[in-house]
């Protein structure tokens, strides 16, 4: 029996405390505003589990069921090459960009440069001091783009948290000069409505736009009124960014009533978030496609007019999906993956007690052609590994590996870790690698682990919320063909053409 499957085995028998359940039931029955925060929000953020939930981790650990605190554990065919931990930014670490060697590092205080030119020894060449959650980043070009969706008290980096009902409170996205990558310079502020939680670039020749994801978090914020069933469509030219503005805001879910014409959550679907906007969206501008994570809802967009993108098909699980929060193409762009982030991420959900179907992802065949295309849903995934009741654990980012042919992605599950799996039948898909810690307590529940996942020219980068930047090597006959693919850039909510 191989590691990776031993592993599995032992990891399956570990039972999960009643307290870890009612910590779960008591996230999910809060209603919307805390069901879905994403880490550094989360309410589950050092609540002690019981003394019965200690004691089952420390005997789980003992047996070698689960990974001692903090210790790393990974398949045979993943190698570890090395972890560059937090250093002047301490915040949450959140997303990952790449331009040729550069990493781009987001963290809620700001973002990180990382020289990648040797895999194995990454250098700092910049960390940039600019507050304001989640500081999702993306790159284009010399352009450095950068999510505020906290409420500051002005658009500088210098400014400070106040309350977002403050007449002067600002949101929403920054752009930054990245031509020098020792000195990057602020150059553009936008406000969106709502924020910015996370953005998608559609980069044109001469312009970058700029879809803003952002969502109502509860009535009280006074930009932020339901229905706010749209996304912000922001224009960049290249030649002047100091002049970015909003285009549109196209409304993705019309209807009528307070609520629009998304999932009105509870108590008409009760576990399920209502949708009051988008979570995240991913373009593929060579099939003039997107797919968007919208809360209760996920979508199926044309982007042949990149200001005007409409709606080809919208699905709803309310049955297993609590939050629709990301989604990943494969290469045919007859696929496509929804991640369910349930609990917000701040909640222990990768164990018996939540089961194999929620907290995972689920996989849709895209069926039809052109306006009339369906998305249909064929299976869930997720991780093999039961985790302790003190790691917060759900699916989260990820990437597609490019193997023609294949459709294998690398994806984040927070103090899940990282898992290497395969979707190609889209009926059985299967796990062939995973890398992950221990966990940071086994006295409270503390929230970490892998935000973000990615491949990027042979390698996976991996952002842990508070253990810094991972550097893995995947070293697997079914990935191998991945080598051969060399990108100058990559914005995984962008996804290329591998294969062009």
């Amino acid at each position: 029996m191989t590691l990776l499957n031993q592993l599995r085995t032992r990891r399956r028998r570990l039972g999960v405390a009643a307290a870890a359940a009612g910590l779960l039931a008591a996230l999910l029955t809060a209603g919307p505003a805390a069901a879905t925060p994403d880490p550094g929000d989360s309410p589950a953020t050092g609540k002690e589990v019981s003394k019965s939930a200690r004691a089952e981790a420390a005997e789980a650990i003992a047996s070698g069921e689960i990974p001692g605190q903090d210790q790393i554990v990974h398949s045979a065919n993943i190698e570890p090459l090395v972890n560059i931990p937090k250093d002047a930014l301490a915040g949450t670490n959140s997303d990952l960009a790449f331009q040729g060697r550069y990493a781009f590092a987001g963290n809620y205080d700001g973002f990180r440069v990382f020289d990648i030119s040797n895999p194995r020894a990454p250098k700092t060449v910049a960390q940039v001091l600019c507050p304001g959650s989640q500081n999702d980043v993306s790159v284009s070009g010399n352009l450095l783009f950068l999510s505020t969706d906290s409420s500051r008290s002005d658009s500088s980096c210098n400014s400070t948290t106040q309350p977002a009902t403050e007449k002067s409170s600002w949101e929403g996205m920054k752009v930054f000069d990245i031509s020098d990558k020792k000195n990057p310079k602020y150059v553009a502020a936008v406000e969106t409505a709502c924020g910015s939680h996370t953005h998608s670039l559609v980069p044109e020749r001469r312009d970058v736009y700029i879809y803003v994801s952002s969502y109502s978090p509860s009535a009280t914020y006074p930009d932020c009124q339901p229905p706010h069933d749209g996304i912000s469509v922001i224009k960049v030219p290249r030649s002047h960014p100091e002049k970015a503005a909003v285009v549109n805001f196209p409304v993705l879910f019309p209807g009528e009533g307070p609520d629009g014409g998304g999932n009105p959550g509870s108590p008409t679907n009760p576990g399920v978030s209502k949708t009051t906007g988008c979570h995240d969206i991913t373009v593929l501008p060579s099939k003039d496609l997107a797919a968007g994570a919208c809360m209760g809802d996920g979508v199926l967009l044309s982007i042949k007019d990149p200001e005007h993108p409409k709606v080809i098909d919208q699905v709803q699980d309310n049955v297993n999906f609590a939050f629709w929060h990301s989604a990943t193409f494969n290469q045919r762009a007859d696929k496509v993956v929804f991640t369910d982030e349930l609990g917000g991420g701040g909640a222990a959900t990768c164990n018996a007690a939540i089961g194999p179907d929620r907290g995972a992802d689920g996989i849709y065949d895209i069926v039809g052609k052109g306006d009339k295309r369906k998305l249909v849903f064929r299976s869930y995934y997720k991780i093999p590994r039961h985790q302790a009741d003190t790691e917060n654990c759900v699916a989260h980012n990820g990437s597609l590996i490019p193997v023609e042919g294949k459709d294998i992605m690398v994806q984040a599950w927070y103090q899940g870790g990282v898992s290497v799996w395969e979707f190609t039948d889209s009926s059985k898909p299967r796990e062939i690698a995973y890398f992950e810690r221990g966990p940071l307590s086994t006295d409270t529940l503390q929230v970490g682990g892998s935000w973000s996942a990615y491949y990027y020219n042979g390698y996976i980068y991996s952002n842990d919320i508070a253990k810094g930047f991972d550097v893995l090597k995947l070293t697997d006959r079914r990935t191998d063909p991945a080598k051969r693919v060399r990108l100058g850039e990559l914005n995984v909510q962008t996804q290329p053409d591998y294969f062009d």
